[in-house]
């Protein structure tokens, strides 16, 4: 591995891709802990230092300020992070399934792309806005700390305001155009990269912290050695897993055309074990914090519902949470694998081809099929999300470490090892071409 480095940065222009990319992390970092204009930074820094302290770090607020690296609790220029963006994408992605003129530009290839990605920067402007406007008021209300008695925005003129939700707008701007540098001028992935940093820049300070958590027990390094374990088996499991795949055999008849033959190939349909990703986690996670985010508008109210929430909603270690977010996770797991992979339309293309499985028949025993596959995989893979998920939860109920920032779990370790593998595998490639060995042997 490190000599495989060593030739990559040998690489005068793999070298300047890899430089450019660690510049624009730092300028990303950086930009995270400078404060938004009309906030007091003394103030949050005294807030935050209660929620480290606490067991409930982050409350609702726990994945939204995973994705922003920790900058949505210091209110920083770059808080909303890059949550507006992936919101935006997945919005435009289930839309195409909805809007014929979307699914019309979809298939039109790099000129429809380019037309879907426009869409999305709006879409993700206007998220922006909407999510700034909202965290500036709930940092007027004090309800971003609610257990904080500091007064984080001590002007409540309307320049200020406006001056704030603009400045967090143009952040998220800032964000996705040095996503789309990364992407066209670095080693890929820009998006994806800005939040493997976001997430891995935490990880030094989590394990701290509950290493600190501890120490009053007198076992504060056997935690952390403990945790560290559970770290490397959980990314074992995961690369074994996100690298996984059912592979269905697909054999193509040799066809005529003019004086030339196509055809009489073997190839395969791939269908990965975890085909949706990290996105159930996501949708899981943003349903369940919804009711937090409503019942801490209602701080002082005595209403059921809100007692109902607070008790078994608010901080995700009772099994009533626990249950509904598994039962989210693999919801959504086959609804978004649906939406995302349509069996009919594969079927469909491979009779126009001339391709077949062996031993199915072409077009709808084939589409049959390709169901009966996609149903059988994905519940293994929905499974294997819910579990991952609950790690942190879980750690949280036996070893008292604060489930907002225990590193090794849940929506940061699948993002870390996809996105790690996704950008070695493009390295890799990069090198191949250049007759080096690489990364992967």
């Amino acid at each position: 591995m490190l000599t495989a480095f060593a030739r990559a940065f040998r690489t005068p222009d793999l070298r300047r891709k890899l430089l450019f990319t660690m510049a624009i992390m730092a300028i990303f970092r950086l930009g995270s802990f400078i404060p938004t204009p009309g906030i007091s930074y003394t103030a949050v820094r005294t807030c935050v230092g209660q929620i480290d302290a606490s067991s409930g770090a982050a409350g609702a607020f726990a994945l939204a300020n995973l994705f922003s690296g920790g900058a949505l609790l210091q209110l920083s220029i770059f808080a909303l992070g890059i949550m507006p963006y992936i919101t935006a994408s997945i919005i435009i992605q289930l839309l195409t399934v909805v809007i014929p003129r979307f699914e019309t530009l979809k298939q039109e290839g790099q000129t429809g792309t380019t037309k879907l990605t426009q869409y999305t920067r709006y879409l993700t402007i206007g998220l922006a806005i909407l999510q700034s406007t909202t965290l500036v008021a709930m940092a007027r209300a004090n309800n971003v700390f609610p257990n904080c008695s500091a007064d984080i925005v001590p002007r409540k003129d309307l320049w200020t305001i406006v001056l704030m939700v603009i400045t967090l707008t143009a952040g998220t701007g800032l964000i996705m155009w040095l996503g789309e540098l990364v992407t066209e001028r670095g080693v890929g992935n820009g998006m994806s990269l800005l939040i493997f940093t976001s997430i891995a820049a935490t990880f030094p300070g989590a394990l701290w912290g509950i290493k600190q958590q501890n120490d009053a027990a007198g076992r504060g390094w056997d935690i952390l050695a403990l945790v560290i374990l559970i770290g490397v088996v959980v990314m074992a499991l995961v690369i074994f897993v996100e690298q996984s795949q059912r592979r269905i055999p697909v054999q193509y008849a040799k066809r005529m055309i003019g004086r030339r033959m196509y055809g009489g190939t073997s190839t395969y349909i791939p269908i990965k074990v975890n085909m949706a990703g990290v996105i159930p986690v996501i949708f899981a996670s943003s349903l369940l914090y919804l009711p937090s985010l409503i019942s801490g508008f209602q701080q002082n109210s005595t209403a059921g519902w809100v007692t109902f929430i607070r008790r078994y909603l608010q901080n995700g270690d009772h099994w009533i949470y626990m249950l509904l977010y598994t039962a989210l996770i693999i919801f959504f797991t086959y609804f978004y694998v649906s939406i995302t992979f349509n069996p009919d339309e594969v079927a469909e293309n491979m009779k126009k081809y001339g391709g077949f499985i062996p031993g199915i028949r072409a077009g709808r025993p084939t589409a049959e099929y390709l169901e009966y596959v996609l149903s059988r995989i994905t519940l293994p893979g929905s499974v294997y999300l819910a579990i991952i998920s609950l790690i942190p939860l879980v750690a949280f109920a036996l070893i008292q470490a604060n489930q907002a920032s225990f590193p090794f779990g849940g929506t940061s370790i699948l993002i870390v090892v996809g996105v790690g593998l996704e950008t070695v595998k493009q390295i890799e490639s990069q090198l191949q071409q250049r007759h080096y060995e690489g990364f992967l042997r």
